[in-house]
């Protein structure tokens, strides 16, 4: 097993497959101080990211006892980022989940891929290309300067404040009653961003962190 000495100890993860998702997420996780144990099959990937990572392993992890000899059962956090083999991906994911690993994440290539692992075991997946496509589309229409989705209704988004609200506190603007949206945070031009509260006032060119269901936060982004 390769692998750099930690700078710091936090967080223990083993991040399986390191194709370009799972190589980024483990040198992001390492950046942050966690510990990590990346595993792949490919030992010229294995090589490629000794340098970068914690520990790093060339296995089998459809294999249960591979992943007990390297200690996979003991960690508390697993992400499974396999995506080209789906097979591997679901038994891994399986295999983890037999180890009463506490939070598995599981990189999924569809919707049904990602109904396959939850029902397998993992209790958080991620559609990269799919979250990602619909993050670029909001963005690209202008409305929103950031967006992100929570679930399957609930969105984040960062966007210009309306001119209907500028000069008003946020209760007199009624944004909330109107769009059934909250204003989580406000940033004026040439600061930083702060919590909004019920008495901040919107000036112009203000930028706005709102929260709320898909369909609220896009018709609010609509007026802005």
């Amino acid at each position: 097993m390769l692998g750099r000495t930690p700078r710091k100890h936090g967080t223990r993860v083993v991040v399986i497959g390191l194709g370009r998702f799972g190589g980024a997420l483990a040198r992001e996780l390492v950046t942050h101080g966690s510990e990590v144990l990346a595993i792949d099959s490919n030992p010229a990937l294995v090589q490629r990211y000794s340098d970068d990572l914690t520990h790093v392993a060339c296995a089998d992890t459809t294999n249960m006892e591979a992943l007990q000899q390297l200690g996979v059962p003991s960690l508390p956090h697993a992400v499974v980022s396999i995506g080209s083999n789906m097979e591997a991906s679901i038994l891994t994911t399986s295999l983890l989940a037999d180890c009463n690993i506490p939070k598995i994440w599981a990189k999924a290539t569809s919707r049904q891929h990602g109904q396959i692992l939850e029902r397998v075991g993992a209790h958080h997946v991620v559609l990269p290309e799919h979250d990602m496509g619909e993050r670029v589309a909001h963005l690209v229409t202008g409305r929103m300067i950031d967006y992100i989705e929570f679930d399957t209704d609930y969105a984040m988004a960062k966007t210009s404040a309306p001119q209907s609200a500028v000069g008003k506190s946020l209760t007199a603007s009624g944004l909330r009653q109107h769009f059934d949206i909250t204003v989580v945070a406000i940033k004026h031009p040439g600061a930083e961003f702060t919590y909004a509260t019920a008495d901040t006032v919107v000036g112009a060119g203000d930028q706005l962190i709102v929260s709320g269901r898909i369909e609220e936060v896009e018709r609010f982004a609509e007026m802005t």
